[in-house]
């Protein structure tokens, strides 16, 4: 696809296009050798990276007003922020309430395949994204870092846990059978953390993730009990169900605070990361309410 795309530009809000956006980086971000590049295949990725910026510029234009009404100082911009998790796109959403009390079974397995294909890999995100960062909030980023990695026990660590779910209830994460509003959530963190010019962006988003997880996460973990899973099956989301209030409020304080103090015009740049964050996951949950006839 990245030779056709050469000479014109898709909608990037798609199907194909985020299919193809989840294999590019699926292919660049995996560990590979020497013998893998080539003169073709930097050919593509410079293709894919104009597309890529296009497909984040296009997220940008619709929150860039919004955004530009946040404080620029400290504790004005932390006041707006903590607010999105009552106000926010995609908040108190009434598909979480369903999955907790009426979802059955398959439902619940459709749902979690949905969402486990579009988890980036919240670990991932946080590495990427703290490179260069100014100390305090490098630290903050490694503290919660070290938490998705258990703190150093494998069995503590986020992403297997995550990774024993999908085996228990036999998920189906394939990129080609998830739909497009959950590949561009995943898409547009990995192109956040990744692209440097939008480092401040990915703090925005991954703290905004972290604020308004955990009762999304109660609704997933009530869910899963009602369907009969124990509390080691389910401990993914019971965990962050209770983690995440203090990583949000350590990321707050520790990380966002001390850098909108330090240059104002991140707190712009977070703004239009978080808002990104939350109004691609608004559009998975209209989305799989469509999905399950709720609408």
């Amino acid at each position: 696809m990245a030779t056709q795309l050469k000479h014109h530009i898709p909608l990037v809000l798609d199907q194909p296009f985020q299919e193809e956006l989840s294999f590019w980086n699926r292919r660049r971000l995996a560990p590979a050798f020497p013998q893998n590049m080539s003169p073709a295949s930097f050919g593509d990725d410079i293709v894919m990276q104009r597309l890529q910026h296009a497909f984040l510029e296009e997220l940008r234009k619709e929150v860039i007003e919004e955004a530009a009404e946040a404080p620029t100082d400290a504790d004005g911009f932390i006041a707006w922020f903590e607010k999105l998790k009552a106000i926010g796109p995609g908040q108190q959403d009434r598909l979480f309430p369903w999955l907790a009390d009426e979802a059955s079974r398959d439902e619940l397995r459709w749902f979690l395949s949905q969402e486990a294909a579009g988890e980036a890999g919240f670990d991932d995100l946080v590495a990427l994204t703290q490179v260069k960062l100014p100390a305090r909030a490098k630290l903050e980023l490694a503290r919660n870092y070290w938490d998705e990695m258990g703190r150093g026990n494998p069995k503590g660590m986020h992403g297997p846990m995550l990774g024993q779910l999908i085996d228990i209830l036999d998920l189906d994460t394939r990129i080609e059978n998830t739909v497009w509003e959950s590949l561009a959530l995943a898409n547009a963190m990995t192109a956040m953390a990744s692209l440097r010019a939008y480092a401040w962006h990915s703090v925005g988003a991954l703290g905004v993730i972290e604020l308004t997880a955990p009762d999304r996460s109660a609704h997933t973990a009530r869910g899963l009990r009602r369907i009969g899973l124990s509390g080691s099956e389910r401990r993914y989301f019971d965990l962050h169900a209770v983690l995440d209030v203090k990583h949000s409020r350590d990321w707050n304080d520790e990380a966002i605070r001390p850098l909108v103090a330090e240059d104002p015009r991140r707190a712009t740049a977070m703004a239009e990361g978080a808002l990104i964050r939350l109004r691609c996951g608004a559009r998975c949950f209209e989305r799989y309410r469509a999905h399950f006839g709720l609408e």
